[in-house]
Order: C-alpha cells, then structure tokens, then sequence
C-alpha cells in the first residue's frame, strides 16, 4: 500500500488554497463589475437624445462618460485575473490568461474609437456632425466599436466562463453559475453580432456595422452583463464571508 508523499499533498494544497478568492479582491471585482454596468446605461442613452447631429456637449460627456467605465473596466479586469485558478505548475491557466487579455485589448479598441469620435467635434465644432456616421474617422469608428470590439470581448466573455468553471469549489465558487451562463450567452450575442460590417452604415438599421442594435443594443446588454458578473462575484464574496464567520 503507498501513501501520498507529503510534497505532493503539499502542493495540491497550496494549489487549493491559492485558487480560493479572497475577500479583499473578490469586493473590489464585485464592485468594479457593478460600477461598469450602472455607468454604461447614461452613457449608451446619451446617443439617442438626438435624433440628428448631436451638439458637442452630448459627444463630449459620452466620451468622459466611456473613458471612466473604461478605467473602471480595467480595474475589473486585473481583479478578475487574480480570482481565476492556476494550473499544476503555478501559472493561471491559458484560457484564464486569453480572457483577461482579450479583455484589456477591449478597453484599447474602445478608447482608440472613442478618441475618434471626441475628435469630431474637437476639430469641427461648428459643422453640426454626428461623429457616428459624418467624416472620414466615422467608418473607422463604426469597425472599431462594431465587429472588432463585439468579438475580443466574446473571447473574454467565452474564455471567463470557461476559465471560472474550473475554479468553482462546492464550498466558495468564485462566480454563480447564473453568471456564467449569461457570460456565455452574451458571448455568443456578440459573436452573431460581428457580420454587420457587411450591412453598411445606416444607423437606423437594426444590423448595420453601427446599427442601433448589432452596435448600441449589443454593448450596451454586454456592458450591463458585465455588471452582473459583478454582482455575482459580490454575492460570492458575501456567501463566503458567512462561512469565514
């Protein structure tokens, strides 16, 4: 009969303890997610106040508006990286590590586009444009916030849930199921939505590449999912934090 050498029980354990989330981070996260969600609403609803060219206080406080869920979408990000689990050798796994940097290539796209659209009205403050669909910088806009975005954070969403399944524990998961399902979900939502680039630009179409709905609708349900996520991982905390006490 052998008996586990102690080395060996050591590791898993350490691997064990290092993969259960602790509270500090799991707050932070669940906050950050939350904060993300309830920002994204005004922001996404300060682009149907107008229906023609809006004045360049709307363009302007919805770009500061998407700079600082974008801030706060990093913040998520990092905090979320440390709650995922780590293989046997110590390293977070690869879909954990894709996810997290698919997510951080997601904030980039969306601060590159967003710089385009402030730009707009910066340059030509008298011209009455609608930086979603006048001037030269609005295609490369429409591309930026559409299809590219809609699928680095399907990678995220997709690679999140199925990183955060291997570190569920029956005692503390790190994120609810229901979360999960719905990052999926989501995921899936901005993976159907990445073919309007061939359905132009007319933004009162539903599908098109900077449509109310494969682009405004499709964020903004991806935004406020995010902010569920948050939620989730908050409740995880609290769920643990009973157990602790």
């Amino acid at each position: 009969m052998t008996t586990p050498s102690p080395t060996r029980n050591q590791s898993a354990s350490s691997r064990h303890e290092a993969d259960v989330p602790d509270l500090p981070t799991t707050t932070f996260a669940g906050r950050a997610g939350m904060a993300v969600g309830a920002l994204s609403v005004p922001m996404v609803a300060l682009y149907f106040v107008y229906s023609g060219p809006p004045p360049e206080w709307n363009v302007l406080t919805r770009s500061l508006l998407t700079l600082v869920i974008m801030a706060v979408l990093t913040a998520f990000g990092v905090a979320l990286a440390r709650l995922l689990p780590r293989d046997d050798t110590g390293r977070r796994a690869i879909v954990g590590q894709l996810a997290i940097v698919s997510l951080l290539t997601y904030v980039a796209v969306i601060l590159f586009a967003t710089s385009l659209e402030a730009g707009t009205p910066l340059a030509f403050p008298d011209r009455g444009m609608d930086p979603t669909t006048d001037g030269p910088l609005a295609a490369a806009m429409a591309l930026a916030h559409g299809p590219v975005a809609h699928l680095w954070i399907a990678m995220f969403l997709l690679g999140f849930a199925r990183a955060a399944r291997q570190s569920r524990t029956v005692a503390s998961p790190a994120v609810p199921r229901w979360a999960l399902r719905g990052a999926v979900v989501v995921g899936v939502i901005n993976l159907l939505a990445i073919p309007s680039l061939y359905f132009g630009m007319d933004a009162t179409h539903f599908y098109a590449v900077n449509g109310w709905g494969a682009d405004a609708l499709v964020g903004l349900i991806t935004l406020v999912w995010i902010g569920f996520i948050g939620l989730g991982v908050h409740r995880a905390r609290k769920n643990r934090a009973r157990m602790l006490t």
